[in-house]
């Protein structure tokens, strides 16, 4: 027999006595923030964007831009301004549902896909989160290891190895564990800090490039514009669903159109540089885009005095990234069924990202290919999930808080047997599409080759098949929305009467 919706629901996710706004750690978990709490700011937004992208990869990713995609300075310029507003435009819209129903991305979810078929989107975005994580945990052991060896001569070894790894992904459950206050404090200081160094890394490399061999480069092909576009791009897709886990702090009353532009705001102001100077960085060290450790070349191109700063400053943004992305984990985690409170949850992660991480230190043979076809295949994922609900989010102005929580057959989101199939079907068949076109180092589906395929707009046709498909499908109604309808009519005819 079914359990009662009171008993479905995780008693550590009940809300305490004090507010989370007043709290250190944040002990709520997947039920909806209350009117009363939302306290937050959409200015708060701004750092914890620039935080997410405060990583030392995307100057690896500028420079592939250079050596792999074949483009000059001034395609680079443009990809690095249509990537972030393009990506955090489509997060900044996801993210309105946040303010609308005060609970994290993949709560909402439930909304959508049916309190058993969220558990299908669900899993496959826990899963690539894992991915996600690994690779920020590799990056913020090998900023370790080249500060060590910059400052103390220490070379790398399997032992020393582990050790940082160890390091970086305690610091980072530590954060993401203490919640979304501690989360946004990080994120204010370390977007001052690493916004004046970067500054000042900008200079040096103003003053020592030879701009002539930068200027002089010819340009590539438009083709590998819209890929490069696309692959600068997926890092911003990946933090499409987490985007809600964010903006739940924030009223009802908070402006959309300055939530989209502040999370755009703040990632542009920093992808925008960073892959401008990867760019710049390519021409006197063209190795670097394939280098097997992301971050050593800092240490070849800058001084120890600029270089040791810097990467300390962008291992605390790496641990933030990482912080974020198991914070959202852990909410991800008890959609899943997981009956445990959050911080507990984002244990799961951590070790995962450890021995992965290890495995990719250790064992890969080159890491830049295997995040460039990590993130590729992480934007085709998330994508057919963005445009199912992002269509839904258009239809929807408000959630069902209770019915959120209920994952019995009495929850007006059980639909059929527990499935909303019109946003299955949807989810599935762009999924299988966007797969079609996408071509990685150890995959290529079949119409990888055709032009959508050499554009590396597989992720683009998942989200605009999903988007289409179930905008055409019928709409699956719920008792949600049956209730809203005669909540609206009653506050009509009471306003007539008046």
């Amino acid at each position: 027999m079914p359990a009662s919706p009171s008993a479905s629901a995780d008693t550590s996710q009940a809300p305490s006595a004090v507010t989370e706004s007043e709290s250190a750690i944040e002990t709520r978990g997947l039920e909806p923030v209350p009117d009363g709490e939302r306290t937050g700011k959409v200015r708060e937004l701004f750092p914890t964007w620039v935080a997410a992208n405060i990583s030392v990869l995307l100057l690896t990713m500028g420079a592939g831009l250079v050596v792999f995609n074949g483009l000059n300075i001034w395609q680079v310029l443009l990809v690095a301004t249509v990537a972030p507003i393009v990506s955090y435009g489509i997060v900044g819209l996801i993210s309105i549902a946040g303010k609308r129903g005060g609970a994290p991305g993949m709560a909402l979810s439930r909304a959508v896909f049916g309190q058993r078929g969220n558990l299908f989107p669900g899993s496959l975005i826990w899963v690539a989160r894992w991915g996600w994580e690994t690779i920020n945990a590799v990056t913020g052991a090998y900023a370790i290891l080249t500060v060590l060896d910059l400052l103390f001569g220490v070379k790398s070894n399997t032992v020393l190895i582990v050790v940082t790894l160890l390091l970086f992904v305690t610091g980072t459950f530590l954060v993401s564990g203490l919640g979304i206050n501690a989360l946004r404090v990080c994120s204010k200081w370390s977007t001052y800090l690493f916004g004046a160094f970067s500054v000042l890394v900008l200079g040096y490399l103003v003053v020592e490039t030879d701009w002539s061999a930068v200027l002089d480069k010819p340009a590539g092909s438009a083709a590998m514009v819209v890929a490069g576009i696309g692959m600068i791009g997926a890092g911003g897709i990946s933090w499409v669903p987490s985007g809600p886990d964010f903006t739940r702090y924030l009223p009802r009353t908070a402006s959309s159109k300055k939530m989209v532009g502040t999370t755009v705001g703040g990632a542009g102001i920093v992808v925008l540089p960073m892959v401008l100077m990867g760019a710049v960085m390519a021409v006197s060290t063209p190795n670097l885009a394939s280098a097997q450790d992301p971050v050593a070349f800092i240490g070849e191109l800058l001084p120890t005095w600029i270089a040791v700063p810097y990467l300390l400053i962008a291992l605390i943004g790496m641990l933030l990234i990482n912080s974020m992305s198991m914070y959202s984990a852990g909410f991800t985690a008890q959609t899943l069924g997981i009956k445990v409170p959050r911080a507990a949850a984002v244990s799961v992660n951590a070790v995962i990202s450890l021995i992965f991480g290890f495995l990719l230190m250790v064992v890969a043979t080159s890491f830049i290919g295997s995040f460039i076809s990590f993130l590729t295949l992480l934007a085709v994922a998330f994508s057919a999930w963005i445009g199912v609900f992002g269509v839904d989010m258009l239809r929807r102005t408000s959630y069902d808080g209770r019915a959120l929580l209920d994952t019995t057959r009495t929850s007006a989101y059980w639909y059929k047997a527990g499935f909303a199939w019109q946003a299955m079907t949807a989810w599935a068949v762009a999924l299988v599409t966007g797969l079609l076109f996408t071509r990685v180092d150890w995959f290529a589906g079949p119409l990888a080759s055709s032009w959508i395929g050499k554009h590396g707009l597989g992720w683009v046709t998942g989200i605009a098949v999903s988007a289409l498909l179930y905008a055409v499908l019928p709409r699956a109604e719920s008792r949600a929305v049956a209730a809203d309808s005669s909540a609206e009519a009653e506050a009509e005819r009471a306003t007539v009467s008046v």
